[in-house]
């Protein structure tokens, strides 16, 4: 699912997944009105399924921040009429910081179903396949009959969404670099999108030089410590989600990249039975610096003081990297930024 974006005489295809029955007309008119520039542009889902779009969308609602925070990368904040799961204060670049507070908050969480159709928006940018369960007091998902009656239409983050379509691990951030060439493709700012990508492939590639090469006993043992989801019985990221990419090409070894698939529950045991080398402390951001440092500690001092835990190789060497849950597992230009603090972490001297 993790197709190259192909431009063709009229228009485009690009990666970005869109719900396969949620299209009535197209979104409003970009520059110029008519047909515009660079369109029409139809986009895929995650079983190939393509809906187009005539023209540019005019009032974009995103389900949560990753979706918002391209969207201001690539300048089409301008757009965005509402967004539910909001970045913490600080947890953008000051610029888009700024810009990302003048956005409404439609929820703290999963936005209800009636405020997402009543919304006016014309497109709905959602990071999951599904964000039912996920809390925030959701009232149902609307049904593409009910996207379709308002004129909304819903596209995904393939790089999140598909994770179940996904035949192979993942080990590269292309199917990120094609979330943002698809966003950039829908709202006429592609040129934005080829710079954003190129500058997550410079970093990425200065990493890969440095250590990519390593072979698999040489790399260092990474366990990614979701603290969030639970302490009881820990989440682990697996082959198929953006971390692995993330921990693959930052010179590490996922210490559970033998499980197929996004996430896993298992054990404390199955943790102690790794031993990782080194442990992320993956804390959501909590809406500003000293609120995040308080989460890492505590998370920190869990693993320090829990008994199953206290003992790990990490652990009693204090190779922890506080490095927030998001920018690791969510699509964005950070991930780049990630594999490169990562690598530096693991392989001291060799990343500059």
């Amino acid at each position: 699912m993790r197709g190259r974006v192909r431009f063709g005489v009229v228009g485009a295809v690009v990666g970005l997944a869109a719900a396969v029955g949620c299209g009535g007309g197209g979104g409003g008119g970009g520059a110029g009105g008519g047909a515009a520039r660079g369109f029409p542009v139809s986009v895929s889902d995650c079983a190939g399924g393509e809906t187009t779009f005539s023209s540019a969308p005019r009032k974009i609602v995103t389900s949560n921040a990753a979706g918002l925070e391209l969207l201001l990368r690539l300048g089409a904040g301008d757009k965005v009429v509402g967004t539910g799961f909001p970045p913490g204060k600080g947890a953008l670049p000051t610029a888009l910081d700024a810009r990302a507070r003048k956005v409404t908050v439609l929820s703290r969480g999963v936005i209800p179903k009636e405020k997402l159709l009543g919304s006016g928006a014309d497109l709905y940018v959602d990071t999951f396949a599904s964000m039912a369960g996920m809390g925030g007091g959701a009232a149902g998902v609307p049904t593409a009959e009910e996207y379709r009656a308002v004129g909304m239409k819903r596209v995904f983050l393939k790089s999140t969404a598909c994770a179940a379509e996904r035949k192979e691990p993942l080990t590269d951030l292309s199917a990120v670099e094609d979330d943002i060439t698809a966003l950039g493709a829908l709202t006429g700012r592609s040129a934005t999108a080829r710079r954003l990508v190129a500058d997550m492939r410079a970093k990425v590639t200065a990493v890969r030089r440095a250590v990519g090469g390593l072979p698999r006993d040489q790399r260092p043992s990474y366990f990614f410590f979701d603290y969030d989801a639970g302490t009881r019985q820990p989440t682990v990221v697996c082959d198929r989600q953006i971390a692995h990419a993330v921990i693959t090409l930052a010179g590490a070894r996922n210490a559970f990249g033998d499980c197929h698939g996004a996430f896993k529950q298992v054990g404390w045991e199955d943790v102690v039975a790794k031993d990782p080398d080194w442990i992320q402390l993956a804390v959501r951001n909590r809406g500003g610096a000293a609120a995040n440092e308080k989460a890492f500690d505590e998370a920190q001092r869990w693993l320090e003081t829990n008994p199953a835990t206290k003992g790990l190789s990490a652990v009693k060497r204090g190779r922890f990297l506080r490095i927030g849950s998001e920018r690791t597992t969510i699509a964005g230009v950070a991930n780049a930024d990630t594999v490169r603090e990562i690598a530096r972490a693991v392989h001291p001297g060799k990343v500059r």
